[in-house]
């Protein structure tokens, strides 16, 4: 094992779950720190400097999937695994779509659960304050865009137009829907005409095909 042991957030509302999985992955080396919701999951996940995230989809507060969206566009690219009871094609393509690596159902076994951890370990993202897909590349410290949409030049962007950026840039194929981007964008903020008035923005600012209308669903990174 390495001097410094790799860090994992546990995020599981099951208590018994949670601390089986907390012992395992201590038995193993790992430093493990748990959270029991998705704010508790966003607050450690923000704050905490983690090598993998394990998170449940079934999350109080918010579900997993949400959550891992939502660190995503705040340039966390910690590497995910999600666990659920949902089995369903949907809902793999749901959880993937939002920026997690991998998709885990229960029950599963510890063995297979285990490599997939060192898999996520792997996989580790050294550029967790960047945001890439479709061609453009935002910089979340800077709040610059650059890519060939962009004529090669940098456009700078406010906190909140990159926020919703770098929210559909990390899960490009999701569709969100208006109520979805209020809660992971606009904190406080209840009509979804701001959603709205900020795509806007952006396709004044990046062009028009920047960010897809889904009529009756929402929206959607518009590059692939």
């Amino acid at each position: 094992m390495p001097s410094v042991a790799p860090a994992v957030l546990v995020v599981e509302d099951d208590h018994a779950l949670s601390a089986m999985l907390a012992a395992l992955l201590t038995e193993e080396g790992y430093r493990v720190d748990t959270a029991y919701d998705g704010q508790q999951g966003l607050h450690r996940g923000l704050r905490g400097d983690y090598d993998a995230l394990i998170v449940d989809r079934g999350l109080p507060v918010m579900d997993g999937a949400d959550l891992i969206a939502l660190l995503r566009s705040k340039g966390v690219a910690t590497p995910a695994l999600i666990l659920t009871a949902r089995g369903a094609v949907d809902d793999r393509v749901e959880g993937l779509d939002a920026g997690a690596q991998d998709y885990l159902v229960k029950p599963f076994e510890v063995p297979e659960l285990l490599a997939r951890v060192r898999a996520l370990l792997r996989r580790i993202d050294n550029s967790a304050t960047v945001v890439a897909a479709g061609g453009l590349r935002l910089d979340r410290v800077t709040r610059r865009v650059s890519g060939p949409n962009t004529d090669g030049a940098e456009v700078e962007l406010s906190e909140r137009e990159a926020s919703l950026l770098a929210t559909l840039m990390s899960a490009p194929k999701r569709v969100y829907s208006r109520a979805q981007l209020l809660d992971l964008v606009f904190e406080g903020v209840e009509s979804g005409g701001a959603v709205d008035l900020y795509v806007h923005y952006l396709r004044r600012k990046l062009g028009k095909q920047v960010i897809r209308t889904v009529h009756g669903a929402g929206y959607r990174f518009g590059y692939e």
